[in-house]
């Protein structure tokens, strides 16, 4: 405001009444184009990494991994004195050799149970499928369903054609796959045996004045993404076990190839479980009728309410700190962009995200004021000099401080 009591962004210059524009138009605009920025560099890192998807995939289950197996190297390390090298290839021998004695027991658990399934099958279809599909209101033919069989086998030699160019499709599709098994091994052998040094070796792209709170904010949120592995392991087991023990009682087969589907689909929060709790129903509603169906589905929800309500506040409320709709939006927007991949990798990537956040924007982190550029200790810290990194966290941290000269 002017003396005269108007406003002077009001006034346009003189002979040139075209170059005025209203103040909250032009908040607006750049407002807009600073979106537009950002959303336009979203897009491009989004889009970069799915064309490297074959690469990232691998990446981020093996840190997911690391975070989980770390604390067991460091452990070991620790406790039984054992060089880092030897601790990591021990613990890697040992999580391999309980992974494959555990799908050992589930596949031949699934191939002992399958002639089981495949009698209860038939006689579900002769005694209840088959009367429903023959009365109200769909009315198939008899004939037709007494010969479902021969229509299978007919189907199957016309469509012969398309069944080997999937099988051909599904060939390279698993070569990829293998590929990546590869990959992820050998990047998790790099992340739990030189995780350290690799962290440090991406800390010099940044600035001298903010490497320090980077450094903190990056081990925040890895300390994240270990409470969520942690946690999301005990939830997938209680699950698995509660959903089995259910399965069991009411005799429903293939026990044990569902309670491992269940533990799998505990890795992904929220839906994980109930999906695959879903294909026990489903098992059950075929194999032993609708009333045990309806028995399983009760567990299922159940075990479900047990989980939302007492261990996600219990275990993943403390680990992640993340609202329960950031959770579920952030499952939607990686099923979106990335499949089953991304509901997996998505809300541990916005744990990590949400705890460095919170330490970089804490008054209570070290500031970049707080530290002196120009300090040889400050040049001096890295990887080499760990005692010159804890003195520099000590002097931003605010704990020492350098006399003024």
């Amino acid at each position: 405001m002017d003396p005269n009591g108007t406003n002077s962004e009001e006034v346009p210059p003189p002979g040139k009444p075209h170059l005025v524009v209203p103040t909250g138009l032009r908040v607006a605009s750049e407002i807009c184009a600073r979106f537009l920025v950002i959303a336009v560099a979203l897009a491009a890192v989004i889009f970069i990494l799915i064309e490297l998807r074959i690469v990232v995939i691998p990446v981020a289950i093996a840190l997911l991994i690391a975070a989980l197996l770390a604390p067991l190297v460091n452990s070991a390390m620790t406790h039984a004195k054992l060089p880092r090298g030897i601790a990591t290839g021990l613990v890697l021998v040992g999580g391999m050799a309980l992974f494959g004695a555990v799908m050992s027991f589930v596949i031949n658990a699934f191939i002992a149970g399958l002639p089981d399934l495949q009698a209860k099958l038939v006689q579900s279809y002769e005694i209840t499928i088959k009367p429903l599909l023959a009365g109200k209101p769909l009315r198939i033919p008899l004939a037709k369903l007494n010969d479902l069989p021969g229509e299978l086998q007919r189907s199957l030699a016309a469509n012969a054609d398309a069944i080997t160019t999937g099988a051909l499709t599904t060939a390279a599709t698993l070569s990829e796959v293998v590929s990546a098994l590869l990959l992820g091994l050998f990047v998790l052998i790099f992340f739990l045996y030189d995780g350290s040094q690799i962290w440090h070796f991406l800390l010099r792209g940044i600035p001298l004045a903010q490497r320090n709170r980077v450094d903190i904010a990056g081990q925040r949120g890895f300390a994240s993404l270990v409470g969520y592995t942690r946690a999301t392991a005990v939830v997938a087991v209680v699950d698995a076990l509660a959903i089995g023990v259910g399965l069991w009682i009411i005799g429903v087969p293939l026990v044990v190839p569902l309670a491992a589907l269940v533990f799998l689909g505990a890795f992904i929060p929220v839906v994980g479980a109930v999906l695959s709790g879903f294909v026990a129903v489903a098992v059950a509603l075929v194999a032993n009728g609708p009333i045990p169906a309806l028995i399983v589905l009760a567990v299922i929800i159940g075990v479900v309410q047990l989980e939302s309500h007492v261990l996600q506040p219990l275990l993943m409320g403390r680990a992640v700190q993340l609202h329960p709709l950031a959770v579920v939006l952030s499952v939607a927007g990686g099923v979106v962009v990335a499949g089953v991949i991304g509901a997996l990798l998505a809300v541990p990537l916005a744990a990590v995200i949400a705890a460095a956040v919170r330490s970089l924007a804490s008054p209570d982190e070290p500031q970049p004021r707080d530290v002196n550029p120009l300090d040889p200790d400050f040049a001096k810290a890295g990887p080499g000099d760990p005692a010159a990194r804890r003195r520099l966290l000590r002097i931003a941290t605010g704990i020492v401080r350098r006399p003024r000269k």
